[in-house]
């Protein structure tokens, strides 16, 4: 798997997301993605208990941990890279978390429009 350049949606270096919980598609620490990536693990977001609790009403449950899989599971103020087209839903649904630009993939802007990240943003 070849990394896609490391750029943000500002069009500068991309900062780290989280390395507590390690997070990323390659568990890097950084929103990274690559052509396998087909959830598009781009967007960085900072989660809130009604994120939480939204994702896992629609079948993504992030915050119980996976001891199995070395998920320790969510809770609110951890930055985690997100599924692009995960956030967009949620923004559509009103539970939309922060999200940090800087720390946020280019690819992000395939699904998420950047007016939509900016609303949301944390950073600029």
């Amino acid at each position: 798997m070849e990394k896609a350049p490391a750029l943000n949606v500002l069009g500068e270096v991309l900062s780290p997301c989280s390395t507590s919980p390690l997070t990323g598609y390659f568990r890097d620490g950084a929103c990274n993605t690559c052509a396998e990536d087909h959830g598009s693990h781009t967007v960085c977001a900072v989660m809130t208990a009604e994120f939480l609790a939204y994702s896992k009403y629609v079948g993504n449950d992030l915050s119980t941990p996976r001891p199995e899989y070395g998920f320790v599971g969510l809770k609110p103020g951890d930055q985690w890279c997100l599924c692009a087209s995960r956030f967009l839903q949620a923004h559509d649904e009103g539970c939309a978390p922060k999200v940090s630009l800087s720390a946020t993939h280019l690819r992000a802007l395939d699904i998420v429009p950047l007016a939509i990240l900016e609303q949301h943003a944390l950073d600029g």
